[in-house]
């Protein structure tokens, strides 16, 4: 039934298909359209997609493809783009750059995960950014640049946009225009200026890629994409708003559906949201859907992608019903519609596609003619060719407040009824489209502005996806100035959103829409969902935005009626959210809807200052009237003329007469303790931003408009009386946040206190608190300043204190004190701070921050800005500013941070009583500047004297005659009088009577910086209590002997006032003089008596002392006869459990850790990157191979950075070529065997109560943290001594000699035999990890002695044995069945030589001159390595019980056996399997465990073998190298090492005739420089490990050499250490050739017969590093889609985490690559067991962090990177551009060298109680 569709007429399309000569591309297009969903069957599909693109293609192209496809083309190829198309072919330049066209700007769209840059020095606003391309291509040497990630694409670069930048950029790819582009809007003519734009929109101009476009060509394109657009409009006309289900079938039915045959077949859509993982949604499709969770799996990742995604489709109403209402009891969005709409939606997501591909292609060379026609069928009208029946009731074309709707219009307002997908496409198409001219800006921002409104509603009230909202558009547009202006002015954009503002804080929502125009006289409720809303911040912004355009500035300024708006919006958030001192019982339920209040007010607050700020343009006369406007308001509000605030909580304002001194003052009646008080005034702080204009408010300016003074402004409308009103509600907030801070509020809870905090917050003061002390500040020079301070004194409750009573009836003893030291600071801020006074310039406002954030020590950048405004450091100047004033020292060591520390000519500016100072700030402030005028003048006392107020000019040059008032002269007297009082009545100093008198004395001293002559006059004149005067409790302060800290200060004050009233300071002093002699007669009593209590003192201490040598002697007597009996004792240090000494009396171990590894590194083949990297290698690896750079950050890093990102894979060393081992590691610490058996059980029991932790530490593998350090462990081992053994002193031919006779003479050894491997290797089966003998020795009943040894032996055979199991397809050696003897790990090659060799390694590079690899081991190494050969040896005796010598001497001769080529040159001896094939050093291993007197001789013996195997790896190595690509050596530089290379190198081939021709080919090609370098650096490491060994063994045997001022190249030093002869020697060491010859001739006849695989694989003999990362983060996202590319699923992850050990990307915590089999764990740890096996370190690229994984476990770390001011930005908060640390990468690498990630990921887990598993850290 549904293909019956197509019989019926079109109704898209009413007319018929009249037949035409050549068939009608765009008739076949909507017929194809009409038809498909029946056709399909409702099902889309890829090929439903390609057949819609290619009809698409074809109606738009018609008959001239050619003009838009390469030759031999005749159509776009299925499921490609267009644009695709053309750049893969190089069509007409496409994916090539855009070429260089002067005035056109770069207007690259941003994809998501691209790197976008921000230089706030260059531009304009913080939404200007430029792409990788142009801002490498500029110049930002010590600019302010920030560097983020797109999260999805729509925007654009601004470079070469002359309204971006403030200065020109100089971008060679974008130079200016000659002539600048030129708008209609700004033709200049008023009636051009006016106007709005027409939807006509000319063609760019002056373009010169043009190409002719033939007009039939041109119709085509405009009628293809109008019926394009038509029909994503139709289809959208039915779409639902809002995800929403029907509550039943009839409602399900009554759907508008554009289905002609409503047929009952619907589809349940599932949409994406931010609130549910994809674990929740994967687990609902299962339990809804019934699909597998691979299918859910699938589905997820496409509505994550999408946006949406159809999960059921069927006839069944009732079942999808039921699904779809399922679905949204979780509160997932969900829609159920008929499956005729849905395949119509994703019609409509391809042709907005088709339309996304059209911005992106070209027509010929011209890249504008198909944007260009896209844009003009945009802003044309709706073609209305078809009747369209159920038209959507919201549908806007019912709207009738929108004028002249074109198609844009609608998309606009349609934006929320599509998903994520196509609404990315449509905002890529606009920003595609705007990016065209600035006339088609100025279209498209004018369609927007008539929209605003209702898109305003849709994303407040409808939108689930608000980040992809078409409201974000806004920013975009309204930070472009002219579009500003041409909508501010011809849209009346900021009176609507006022009136948005307005409406919906006042909740006149209806019907899912803002009424709009507000109703201005609505409430507010603050518990009302507008303020719960967290979307309304935006809407704030965009309104900043605009205002802050200069063009705007200048309307605000310039027009009254914006000040008028903007104070009626202020107006409505007056007083919210009030106040009251809860006094008898705490408030019950503490509401939080003040934080959404502050929210509201402070970003209203932000828009107030650019209001402000606009003002400054203004005339003297508009100035004027906006400051009586606000006035007028402000008193409309606070008298409640106007129905605003709550008058069961406001009363009228009335006011009481008050006696203060001798007069009377009439000041506002209010108790803050009982009244309410809000801490939001918005239009005080509108009423302070205009104040702020000092200039315009000076004596001559104000005479412009016939005014004298301020005062005369406000007097003009306003009484007296209406102006102690005005000020007396931010006073208010003053002694209501004072009462707070005393504690007298602490009833009304945290709400209190938080808003408290918000309001004086270092961050946001500046929008509220500092405006409402400025306020007061301003009425000092408005009213007379005896009645403001009598004012402030009766607000703050104060006025009886300052009269001289010392009781209040509500301020207790402590929270008097505490009131008296808040109002004294808002005095000193009043008649002080002088920022606003003078309108210091924002760099001297910025200057002055800094230096007195700073002035208390260095600090942190983010420490810093969190003691600033956040205006000033959003301000271009600041870091300019900041390097001006203060020394950055850059971080040194891993754990360092950069700080900045004021430089000493800065102090001299610091203020300590700066106003933004807390109490202890100020104090530790004054100490630093004391120490350093100490210091400076030597002074012991110095005093700090403040500076003057220092405005000379306006209308705050009055202020200082403040100072004057007798009114301030009694609170200064009163001040100090009354401390003074209260200490003689108790007898001790009053609470907080230090910083009263520090207060007062300041203010004393300003008073006299300010007006010296008349306030001494004043303050000699004035009698106050006791008729005493202010000289009067000065002079009594001088000599008092509670206050002597103060006496210089006061000595200062009284110095400056004598010669103003000279007579008066002498008397009172004088007088004070003359009765000095009774103190100083007490004080004699004092001193004696404090004598007396020393001398007592004294007396005792010798007592004391004579009593201890007494008891000393009888101690050290029985010492002595301690020490003589246990004098042969050996401790080892205490055991770090029960404290006792560790001796041999009692069985003790030391822990260690055991851990699989695969850090030894195999010379890569056919590589010759990591070949030169050989021959480029330094002589000696124990000199430090890094020269720590002391600048940071690094100069020149771009340049740097790009040499380090050039290869391929961040240069990581390849998995594959690593060797698989046991690493033992110890932590130094030791326990005895009991102690650690009693703290084993202690942690089992750990695990059992703590049931649900991720505990540090596996039981099953046997672990445990060492109590101490808290490091990983799990085996415990043997300590031994070192041993004194002498060597064998033989000379080495006559050893060789006598060993050969001695076997000769010895007796088959049938057990023997029987422990050697049976494949002819020479090693024993005990030493194999797997050995079955093992076990039946340790179950037999005749146990072996020493129980406690074998208990440690046993801990690390039973993990050898568990890793062994694990690790067989890792290992290279040929080995037994499990069931044979001799099976599993090699002990002596991959534990003891593995831990050797990776402690060697992490030694390379690590040393100074003068000092031996050996020098830097430390003490435990050494121990541990002789406690895994002593477990060797062990292992050996456990089978040789009836010997003496537990089998040593038969161990030992098999050893010199496999030493001697006579004994393997046939294959029917047990050595059939040559020596060179076996690794040198395990032969060593084992005879260090069995013989190590015999060291030195088998030293001599493996040296050479190893330089016989060296040379047959190089073989292998160079022959499959490229010789091109190799380093070039120029000559030979060990020849006093290595004598004749080649001679050697020919004698140890030549046994085999191919290997012989091979190897002459090598020398040949590489020549004898090259591979002399190579065997040296290859058989180094070899010396190296050797050292380790006989250094740990036999220290004594093998001390360090020493060669005075000489240092020769380390080989030298290594074989003058070991007694090794060189090979330059050989020809005189006929026993050495022999044996030589011999192995060789053993291994060439095996090679030549194929025998065994012959190959011989080398260690990487150079310093280990890890994956190189670039220098700059940001360098990473640059080549995003090369290098961070995840090899498993192929896509750029959108959370990369690159593993630092080979260099492979991977998706962190992603679930497109998880492990099903392992507890779907992430691709991190899939990737781990292919590179590093249990551990892995990766770089977060994203999070800007460092994960440490280990066995399943892991955890984060802090990132190697740090910002431009040495602070670690995880995730890149911060956006700073980031710089690799040297010290923290290199810690970094030494934490992977040493082995360490087990224990950072197991003290980092023990560190805290987590249950969640260990990603939630």
């Amino acid at each position: 039934m549904s293909g019956l569709s197509s019989f019926f007429p079109s109704r898209r399309n009413a007319t018929s298909l009249a037949p035409q000569e050549r068939p009608d591309p765009l008739s076949d297009l909507r017929f194809a359209l009409e038809i498909m969903p029946g056709s399909r069957k409702y099902v889309f599909t890829p090929a439903a997609r390609a057949e819609i693109l290619s009809k698409l293609y074809a109606s738009f192209m018609g008959p001239y493809a050619h003009l838009f496809l390469p030759p031999l083309a005749s159509q776009v190829p299925p499921h490609t783009f267009l644009s695709d198309f053309q750049a893969s072919n190089s069509f007409s330049g496409a994916g090539k750059e855009d070429p260089i066209i002067p005035g056109r700007p770069c207007s690259h769209i941003f994809k998501r995960g691209e790197s976008c840059f921000r230089c706030k020095d260059c531009a304009l606003d913080e939404s200007c950014v430029m792409c990788a391309r142009c801002f490498h291509a500029t110049d930002h040497i010590d600019h302010n640049v920030s560097f983020f990630i797109a999260q999805q694409s729509g925007g654009c670069c601004d470079c070469g946009d002359d309204e971006a930048s403030r200065v020109p950029l100089g971008c060679p790819y974008h130079p200016p225009a000659s002539q600048p582009e030129e708008s209609d809007f700004f033709n200049g003519t008023p009636k051009a200026a006016s106007k709005t734009f027409a939807n006509i929109v000319p063609p760019v101009q002056d373009y010169p890629f043009r190409v002719p476009v033939p007009s039939e060509l041109r119709d085509l394109m405009h009628r293809t994409v109008a019926f394009a657009l038509d029909f994503v409009l139709d289809t959208l006309d039915y779409s639902p708003d809002e995800p929403t289900v029907p509550a039943n079938e009839a409602d399900l039915r009554l759907q508008p559906s554009a289905d002609p045959m409503m047929k009952d077949q619907y589809c349940v859509i599932l949409w994406n949201d931010d609130k549910h993982s994809f674990e929740e949604v994967i687990k609902l499709l299962c339990d809804m859907t019934n699909r597998s969770r691979e299918e859910a799996s699938q589905v997820a990742h496409r509505i994550d992608e999408t946006g949406r995604e159809i999960i059921d489709m069927n006839t069944n109403v009732t079942r999808l019903l039921e699904t779809a209402l399922a679905i949204t009891q979780i509160d997932l969005g969900v829609t159920i519609r008929r499956a005729y709409d849905t395949f119509c939606e994703q019609m409509v997501s391809v042709v907005i596609e088709w339309l996304l591909d059209l911005t992106r292609s070209r027509l010929g060379t011209d890249t504008l003619v198909i944007r260009e026609v896209l844009a003009a069928e945009l802003l044309a009208p709706r073609r209305r060719e078809s009747v369209l029946k159920n038209i959507n009731s919201q549908s806007p074309l019912c709207v009738s407040d929108i004028p002249n709707v074109t198609r844009l219009d609608t998309l606009f307002l349609y934006h929320t009824r599509l998903w994520k997908k196509p609404r990315l496409s449509l905002k890529e198409i606009y920003a595609s489209v705007i990016s065209l001219s600035r006339n088609h800006k100025l279209a498209v921002a004018g369609h927007f502005a008539n929209i605003y409104h209702r898109v305003i509603d849709a994303y407040l009230l409808v939108d689930r996806e608000a980040e992809t909202s078409i409201k974000y558009f806004a920013l975009q547009l309204f930070t472009v100035p002219s579009v500003a202006a041409h909508i501010v002015r011809n849209h009346k954009i900021v009176s609507r959103l006022l009136a948005i503002i307005t409406s919906f804080f006042t909740n006149q929502i209806s019907d899912k829409h803002i009424i709009y125009p507000a109703l201005s006289t609505a409430p507010l409720d603050v518990e009302s969902f507008p303020f719960k809303s967290k979307r309304f911040m935006p809407v704030f912004s965009d309104l900043r935005y605009l205002c802050h355009t200069d063009h705007v500035q200048d309307m605000i300024a310039h027009n009254r009626e914006f000040i008028v708006q903007f104070a009626k919006t202020c107006q409505l958030f007056m007083c919210v959210n009030p106040n009251k001192r809860a006094v008898t019982s705490h408030v019950e339920y503490e509401t939080d809807a003040w934080i959404s209040v502050f929210n509201v007010t402070l970003s209203l607050s932000r828009v107030i200052k650019v209001y402000g700020e606009a003002f400054s343009r203004a005339t003297v006369a508009e100035l004027v009237t906006a400051i009586s406007t606000v006035v007028h308001h402000i008193l409309m509000v606070c008298t409640l003329a106007e129905e605003r605030l709550d008058r069961s909580k406001f009363t009228q304002i009335s006011f009481h007469e008050v006696v203060f001194g001798d007069t009377a003052y009439p000041i506002v009646e209010f108790d803050v303790l009982e009244g309410w008080v809000s801490f939001h005034h918005s239009l005080h702080w509108l009423l302070a931003e205009l104040f702020k204009h000092v200039d315009h408010l000076s004596e001559e300016a104000l005479s412009q408009v016939g005014l004298t003074s301020v005062r005369d402004i406000i007097m003009r409308h306003a009484s007296e009386q209406a102006i102690l009103t005005v000020v007396d509600f931010p006073l208010r907030v003053l002694a209501m946040i004072a009462q707070i801070r005393t504690g007298l509020w602490v009833r009304n809870g945290f709400a209190i206190r938080g808003q408290l905090l918000h309001y004086r917050d270092y961050m946001l003061r500046e929008l509220c608190y500092d405006q409402d002390l400025y306020i007061l500040q301003t009425a000092l020079i408005i009213l007379d300043p005896n009645t403001v301070v009598v004012t402030i004194l009766d607000r703050f409750g104060l006025l009886g204190y300052f009269s001289g009573a010392f009781l209040h009836t509500t301020y207790e003893g402590p929270q008097l004190s505490s009131m008296v030291e808040e109002v004294l600071y808002v005095f000193i801020t009043i008649l002080s701070e002088n920022g606003n006074a003078s309108k210091m310039s924002t760099p001297q406002a910025v200057r002055r921050e800094i230096i007195h954030a700073l002035a208390m020590g260095p600090c942190t950048f983010s420490d810093l800005v969190k003691r600033v405004a956040e205006r000033l450091v959003d301000d271009v100047c600041f870091e300019s500013m900041l390097r001006e004033v203060a020394n950055f020292r850059a971080p040194e060591s891993p754990t360092d941070f950069g700080l900045y520390e004021l430089k000493d000519e800065a102090y001299e500016e610091v203020n300590p009583f700066f106003y933004h100072y807390t109490r202890n700030k100020r104090e530790e402030v004054e100490n630093v500047l004391r120490s350093r005028l100490k210091k400076k003048t030597g002074v012991a006392d110095p005093v700090i004297v403040p500076k003057a107020f220092g405005v000379l000019t306006g209308p705050f040059a009055i202020l200082p005659s403040t100072f004057e008032s007798e009114a301030l002269l009694q609170v200064m007297f009163y001040s100090i009088y009354n401390v003074l009082v209260l200490t003689e009545s108790s007898g001790s100093t009053p609470p907080s009577a230090e910083a009263i008198l520090d207060q007062s004395l300041h203010l004393i001293m300003l008073a006299i910086v300010e007006r010296a002559g008349i306030f001494s006059h004043l303050a000699v004149v004035k009698a106050f209590e006791e008729e005493k005067n202010l000289v009067d409790v000065i002079c009594a302060l001088e000599h008092h002997e509670k206050y002597k800290h103060y006496k210089a200060r006061v000595e200062w004050i009284l110095r400056e006032m004598e010669p103003h009233v000279p007579d008066e300071i002498r008397s009172r002093r004088r007088v004070l003089d003359t009765q000095a002699p009774p103190p100083n007669s007490d004080d004699a009593k004092k001193k004696a008596a404090k004598a007396r209590q020393e001398a007592i003192m004294q007396q005792m201490k010798a007592q004391q002392a004579s009593f201890a040598i007494n008891f000393d002697d009888v101690e050290d007597e029985e010492d002595e006869d301690m020490e003589d009996m246990e004098e042969d004792v050996i401790t080892y240090g205490t055991c770090i459990v029960c404290q006792e000494d560790l001796t041999a009396n009692r069985p003790f171990g030391a822990l260690g850790l055991v851990q699989p590894s695969r850090l030894i590194r195999r010379q890569p083949e056919a590589n010759n990157f990591y070949l030169n990297e050989v021959l480029q290698s330094p002589p000696s690896l124990d000199r430090s191979a890094f020269t720590s750079s002391t600048t940071f950050p690094p100069s020149r890093a771009d340049i740097l950075n790009a040499k380090t990102t050039s290869l391929h894979n961040f240069e990581g060393f390849p998995a594959s070529s690593t060797r698989f081992g046991l690493h033992s590691s110890v932590c130094s610490h030791m326990m005895h065997l009991d102690c650690f058996q009693v703290y084993s059980v202690s942690i089992r029991q750990r695990h059992r109560t703590q049931t649900t932790r991720n505990h540090p530490e596996s039981i099953p593998r046997k672990e445990y943290i060492c109590p101490l350090c808290k490091s990983l462990g799990n085996v415990i081992l043997p300590v031994t001594s070192p041993s004194t053994t002498p060597l064998n002193s033989v000379p080495f031919p006559d050893w060789i000699r006598s060993a050969g006779i001695s076997i000769l003479k010895s007796k088959p050894d049938p057990l023997l035999e029987s422990l050697q491997f049976r494949n002819g290797t020479g090693e024993f089966v005990f030493w194999s990890a797997q050995d079955p003998g093992y076990a039946t020795i340790m179950r037999g009943s005749d146990r072996p002695e020493g129980l406690e040894t074998a208990k440690m032996l046993d801990t690390v055979m039973v993990v050898s044995k568990s890793f062994s199991q694990q690790t067989r397809h890792l290992r290279e050696r040929p080995e037994p069945d499990t069931t044979e003897r001799g099976a599993g790990i090699y002990l002596p090659e991959e534990l003891l030589g593995y831990t050797i060799a990776g402690i060697e390694v992490a030694q390379r590079g690590v040393g100074a001159p003068g000092s031996f690899l050996v020098d830097n081991m430390s003490e435990s190494q050494m121990r541990m390595v002789r406690g895994l050969l002593s477990c060797l040896t062990r292992l050996a005796a456990l089978h040789f019980k009836g010997r003496p010598d537990e089998g040593r001497e038969a161990v030992r001769q098999t050893i010199v056996k496999r030493l001697l080529p006579e004994w393997s040159r046939t294959s029917l001896t047990s050595f059939s399997y040559p020596l060179l094939l076996r690794d040198p050093l395990t032969v060593l291993v084992e005879t260090a465990a069995v013989a190590p007197e015999m060291l030195r001789h088998v030293l001599v013996l493996t040296y050479y073998a190893c330089l016989a195997r060296t040379v047959i790896g190089l073989v292998y190595i160079f022959g499959k190298g490229r010789l091109a690509n190799t380093t070039y050596l120029p000559k030979r530089s060990h020849e006093d090492i290595f004598g004749d290379v080649r001679m050697f190198f020919m004698s140890v081939v030549r046994h085999s005739p191919v290997f012989e021709h091979n190897a002459t080919m090598t020398f040949e090609m590489y020549g004898e420089a090259r591979i002399e370098k190579a065997l040296y650096a290859f058989t180094l490491p070899f010396l190296r490990r050797a050292a380790i060994l006989c250094r740990s063994i036999l220290p004594s045997a093998f001390p360090t050499p020493q060669f005075g001022a000489d240092d020769p190249c380390e080989y030298t030093r290594l074989l003058s250490m070991l007694g090794i002869p060189p090979l330059s020697d050989l020809p005189n060491q006929d026993t050495l050739q022999n044996a030589l010859s011999g192995w060789c001739a053993h291994y060439g006849h095996s090679q030549a017969a194929n025998q065994l695989s012959c190959g011989v694989n080398l260690d990487y003999p150079v310093l280990y590093r890890l994956a190189r990362l670039p220098l700059t983060l940001d360098s990473l996202y640059g080549q995003s889609d090369k290098a961070l590319t995840c090899v498993r699923c192929g896509t750029v992850p959108i959370d990369a985490a690159i593993c630092l050990l080979c260099g492979t990307t991977c998706c962190m915590q992603s679930n497109c690559c998880t492990d099903v089999d392992y507890n779907e764990r992430g691709e991190c740890n899939m990737h781990t067991r292919e590179c590093g096996g249990t551990i892995g370190i990766y770089f977060l690229v994203k999070r800007c962090s460092l994960l440490y994984l280990n066995a399943g476990n892991g955890t984060f770390a802090q990132s190697p990177y740090l910002d431009i001011h040495g602070e670690v930005d995880i995730s890149m908060r911060r956006g700073r551009r980031q710089y690799l640390h040297h010290a923290r990468w290199e810690d970094v690498r030494r934490t992977w060298l040493s082995h360490s990630i087990p224990t950072v990921v197991a003290r980092k887990l023990e560190s805290t109680m987590d249950s969640g598993g260990w990603e939630t850290l």
